[in-house]
């Protein structure tokens, strides 16, 4: 590969280069401005802003100007279409303009950076700036120290508290740190290598972007950054009148976060970013609302939020009815014995496999010891034994032998066997010796067994029943194959949880709770829950509490949610590894920015063992040798186990040490404060490795530098470069040095049988080592499988939630325009039509004037203007325009007249002295259902009732979008699990999700139009008495919703799970499928019979066409 890139190189040219030639221009630019700027006294500086400031304004001026004549010619226009093509015409002039306000931006860029330059300089070499107090100032003078007013002066000192510490401001713009501002405005990916110093980098392009006062969003990857960030860097920003503010300081839904929001650059998290946007999109009222545009976001940390997160969606969910009812706790003992008898069994038949190869039988030993590889992969026994000479290459063999001709002899493998692990893809399945033992022992031979519909459901149809009693029995054999469903899932995921799921590795127990620690940067993930019944099965197996089921009510993954901002950059120590990812996903080019000084550090070739046992015995004894001469030792594990157990090493040893994993993650600052000191050994998970800056002083660069020494290779390469990063910053010298077995994950998953082939031919004993480059890239090979694989699981991801966010944008924008009331008018328009059309569509081609009348005074309470034979000679599009218009003139007066009965209601309310109301509930009813309508009741008095019906209009649409998009979002959940059955069909899952989806999403739409049209024309006040008009206290009652950021389940571990629950059902029965569904598919274009069940008359027309009529109830479908 290296070959490739160096032939590329000469005729392409390096990227590197290539991207550093491109700003090499701009950044002498700046650097010229440097002896005008810092002319300036500092009053004429700070004037600096105010001139950028107009002359973006110059650039906006002429289209915010046409901006407004279309929005009067809006408000004076009765015309709909008109409407329509206006606001279309205002989204396209606020399109030309941010393009010109970029173009003005590029051109002041230069300028921007200079001055910001400038007044970092400034704060470092002046303990206090003297400048007149502006109205900004003075306020700001009430809320921090490091501003003082002084009569008609302000004081600015370069001293401040940043996150509780106290920090005096010492830092001015290298010129590299202008190349990653350059990148981060334009929108593109700044990789720095640690003590680069990326927090003052982003001061560049944010104040350059907070100079639109559209809003400039900066994420970082936890709240403690988020909040010292925004402290640390706020006066620099402060000082030339920009507002700053960080959403971690305030409450969700808080005018303070809405503040926060509102400041010219706002610092928080991804999670609250996230769940911001999704609390948003179930807010009630536009003053709920707290996020602005997605203008211009810089993601720090870019590859862990962008890369490592974009597996965990973000979830809002709710109680869902008997979300207490389980069976974990029932299945429980049967799992758990199964897994020590399949324990107890392995053990008998591993020392058989070693006693058959000791004696020269390598056949039937390699047949036993791949019987334990597929039983029980993660056992100790196993591991070490595959470290002997020729033992994993003979394992390999037998694999081969027994996974050639598509798997053919595998049964023969798994007989004796009660389930077999797949660890390479997390996958786990029950055998037929499994299925017997955990069914022996039941009254119920078919406790575990699925009913096969189709046949039974035929059987309850053969014995002519009356109809009730019919239906009564359907429903049970329903209601018998959901709960085995579950109880199968339930089992299942048991069984994952007992032996896939470690605890302290992929997970830790704190106040008696179930936490996921983050194997990215070993740090908890607070609310974060397995999918699936999978965070239950292992609450149940750790004896805590189960947490109830819930049911969602919005979500977002990162990948979505920040592919909304207009304008997205991100900066971070390791991109260039994943830079096709970025580029593939988010079109974000990496630039490699240089480092300030040259790196010094002293990376080494790997050090390959072959257990575990002699690499943790040469890691104490490299870690006491560096301690003893004076420097500084950080310790890499990947899991919280490894830490303690290398501390329990280092004990005996009687070294002094500190650890830093997820279980002690509130000592984080402490302990890497004192990380840097010569001597101190800190024992840390990969938290250690990303956020933390370890500072060394001259005695320790002296004796050589922070010492980096990693205990195993992570899957990802960006990791191990993450914790290497903590040393060399700024030039200092270092060195880093990795260890590995043959026993470690990566290296048995996917390491390169060559390893342990040389380690054999070489013949080592025990303790000794190999370290060879060419061994390190055979390594990282193996890490670049791990990297490919995870990638195609993110963008399998992606797709699936393309086909939400594409449907969630639609829904999303319908809410926003309810909210905000503006284009209300023009959807309502838009759902008058739409249902018009419908109904035409539907009894138009088969000639039905009676249904077409009925609907019309269903949906629109409006009688026929058309006779039969009208009907029946116009065309669909005459019909649809004239019924259009006449139920649309229809709804105008309708709520004219609406406005003129609630008004003396509304005028009783607010004259009666008693009544000191600010905002009403209203009351409104279509004779089926009552919804409340909440009003402002002086606007709604002043406007003689009409600002009431507005508020009707945006009540009645919320409470029906939201209703039908929770349960959508229930059938989509359904469905992505459903669909995996297709890879059986030799089908792709995506391409049937696609459509199925497509089709929910009509048939929803259509539901919310129906709904919210028949509402509108029906809904009046039930009685005319004031005393049912109530006021709204806004004391709401709040239902719990929960936050958390779920592990999703790749589509190969979701086609497991439903491939072994048709394998269940199709047990002790030659003749059972697996069902798909109970009765024959009707295709689309297929045509069937009808019959009405009132008056006994027949159809025959497409199935597309008889849907409708099915779904009202009236008319049913006659079988062949």
């Amino acid at each position: 590969m290296s070959l490739i890139n160096s032939i590329l190189n000469v005729f392409v040219g390096n990227k590197s280069k290539k991207d550093l030639k491109e700003v090499e221009g701009i950044v002498e630019e700046i650097l010229s401005f440097d002896i005008k700027i810092s002319s300036l006294n500092h009053n004429e500086l700070r004037n600096k802003t105010i001139e950028f400031k107009e002359r973006i304004q110059s650039v906006k001026a002429p289209f915010n100007q046409q901006i407004s004549l279309i929005k009067e010619k809006i408000d004076s226009s009765s015309s709909i279409d008109e409407k329509d093509e206006l606001f279309q015409e205002i989204d396209l002039i606020t399109e030309q303009s941010n393009l010109k306000v970029e173009e003005k931006l590029n051109e002041i860029l230069p300028e921007a950076f200079a001055v910001v330059k400038e007044t970092a300089k400034r704060f470092k070499e002046n303990s206090q700036i003297k400048v007149i107090a502006t109205t900004f100032d003075m306020n700001l003078s009430s809320e921090k120290t490091y501003v003082k007013v002084e009569g008609s002066n302000a004081v600015w000192f370069n001293k401040w508290n940043a996150a509780g510490k106290e920090v005096i401001w010492d830092m001015i713009h290298y010129d590299v740190q202008l190349i990653g501002g350059i990148a981060l405005h334009r929108g593109k990916i700044a990789e720095m290598h640690t003590g680069e110093g990326k927090t003052l980098v982003a001061t560049l392009p944010v104040y350059l972007n907070a100079l639109t006062g559209n809003g400039v969003h900066l994420v970082t990857v936890n709240d403690y950054l988020a909040k010292r960030d925004s402290a640390w860097m706020a006066p620099i920003f402060e000082f030339h009148g920009l507002s700053i503010d960080c959403i971690d300081h305030y409450n969700p839904n808080s005018e303070g976060r809405k503040k926060a929001y509102n400041s010219d650059i706002t610092y928080g998290t991804n999670n609250e970013f996230g769940f911001d946007y999704l609390r948003d999109n179930m807010a009630h009222s536009s003053s709920d609302l707290v996020q602005n545009k997605h203008s211009y976001a810089i993601v720090d940390e870019v590859d862990s939020v962008l890369i490592d997160d974009a597996r965990t969606p973000l979830i809002i969910s709710g109680p869902v009815p008997k979300g207490d009812v389980h069976e974990f706790d029932e299945l429980k003992p049967k799992v758990h014995s199964i897994v020590q008898k399949q324990k107890q069994l392995l053990i008998q038949v591993l020392a058989k496999a070693k006693k058959l190869i000791s004696e020269g039988n390598p056949e039937e030993g390699g047949f036993h010891l791949f019987q334990v590889f597929r039983g029980l992969p993660k056992t100790s026994a196993l591991i070490k034994y595959l470290s002997e000479e020729g033992v994993k290459q003979l394992l390999q063999k037998t694999e081969n032998f027994y996974m050639q001709d598509n798997n053919r002899e595998m049964p023969k493998v798994d007989s004796d066997l009660y389930f077999v692990i797949d660890e390479k893809n997390n996958q786990i399945e029950l055998t037929d010796k499994g299925i017997d033992d955990i069914s022996n022992d039941k009254d119920n031979s078919h406790f575990f067994v699925l009913p096969n519909l189709s046949i039974e459901l035929a059987e309850i149809e053969s014995k002519k029943l009356d109809v009730s009693i019919e239906v009564e029995e359907k429903e049970k054999i329903y209601n018998e194959f959901a709960i085995k469903s579950e109880r199968i899932h339930t089992l299942n995921q048991l069984l994952k949880a007992y032996t896939l799921f470690e605890k302290d590795t992929e997970y830790v127990l704190m106040d008696n709770k179930v936490k996921i620690v983050d194997e990215q940067t070993g740090r908890i993930m607070d609310g974060r829950r397995y999918s699936d019944g999978l965070h239950q099965a292992i609450e149940a197996k750790e004896n805590v509490k189960i947490e109830d089921a819930t049911q969602t009510f919005a979500s977002v993954t990162l990948q979505n949610y920040f592919r909304m901002y207009k304008k997205l950059s991100g900066m971070t120590g390791t991109a260039i590894t994943e830079a096709g990812e970025f580029w593939d996903i988010y079109k974000l080019d990496v630039v490699e920015i240089p480092t300030n000084r040259p790196i010094t550090r002293e990376d080494n070739n790997d050090l390959i063992y072959k257990t575990k046992r002699e690499k943790y015995n040469a890691v104490i004894e490299d870690v006491t040798k560096v301690a003893n001469a004076g420097r500084p030792v950080l310790i890499g594990t990947t899991s919280v186990e490894i830490s303690e157990l290398l501390a329990k090493m280092l004990s005996i040893k009687q070294i002094k040490h500190n650890v830093l994993n997820a279980k002690l993650h509130k000592k984080e600052a402490d302990i890497v404060t004192e990380a840097g000191n010569a001597g101190v050994v800190t024992i840390a998970t990969n938290m250690a490795g990303r956020g933390t800056d370890i500072k060394i002083n001259q005695e320790v660069k002296t004796n050589g530098g922070l010492a980096i020494i990693g205990t195993e290779r992570h899957d990802s390469r960006r990791v191990d470069r993450q914790l290497r990063g903590r040393s060399g910053r700024q030039g200092d010298p270092g060195s880093s040095q990795f260890y590995v077995s043959l026993e470690d994950n990566l290296m048995r998953l996917f390491g390169s049988d060559r390893v342990a082939k040389m380690m054999d031919r070489m013949g080592l004993e025990e303790g000794e080592v190999i370290q060879h480059s060419m061994m390190t890239k055979t390594i990282e090979r193996a890490q670049k499988k791990v990297e490919e694989n995870n990638f195609g699981i993110r963008k399998r991801l992606l797709e699936y939630d393309d086909v939400m966010n594409a449907q969630r944008e639609v829904i999303y924008k319908r809410r926003r325009h309810s909210l905000e009331g503006d284009r209300l008018k023009v959807d309502i328009a838009n759902m008058i039509y739409d249902t018009t059309e419908l109904i035409v569509e539907n009894n138009k081609i088969s000639n039905n004037y009676k249904e077409y009348e009925f609907d019309i005074i269903r949906y629109f309470s409006l009688s026929s203007e058309h006779s039969s034979n009208d009907f029946e000679a116009a065309s669909i599009e005459e019909l649809i325009s004239k019924t259009y218009k006449s139920a649309y003139n229809h709804y105008n007066s309708k709520m004219i007249v609406s406005a003129e009965k609630v008004f003396p209601v509304i005028k009783n309310v607010f004259e009666n002295p008693a009544n000191n109301f600010e905002r009403i509930v209203v009351p409104f009813t279509d004779g089926k259902k009552t919804l409340n309508v909440v009003s402002n009741l002086k606007k709604a008095y002043e406007s003689k009732g009409k600002t009431l019906i507005n508020d009707f209009e945006k009540n009645i649409s919320l409470a029906i979008i939201d209703e039908a998009w929770k349960d959508h979002l229930r059938k989509m959940d359904e469905l992505k699990q459903s669909v995996q059955l297709a890879v059986h069909e030799q089908k792709d899952p995506l391409v049937i999700y696609k459509f199925e989806a497509y089709e929910l999403f009509k048939s929803m739409l259509e539901k919310i139009n129906k709904e919210i049209i028949s509402f509108l024309f029906n809904g009046q006040l039930p009685s005319k008495d004031p005393s049912e008009i109530r006021e709204d206290r806004k004391v709401r009652r709040q239902q719990k919703l929960n936050l958390s950021k779920e592990e999703v389940l790749n589509s190969d571990e979701i086609a497991s799970i439903n491939k072994r629950a048709g394998q269940m059902a199709s047990q002790n029965n030659d003749y059972v499928e697996t069902i798909v569904r109970d009765e024959k598919k009707i295709g689309r274009n297929e045509k069937v019979t009808i019959k009405h069940i009132t008056n006994g008359e027949l159809k025959t027309l497409k199935y597309k066409l008889a849907e409708n009529h099915l779904k009202k109830g009236d008319w049913i479908l006659i079988n062949d």
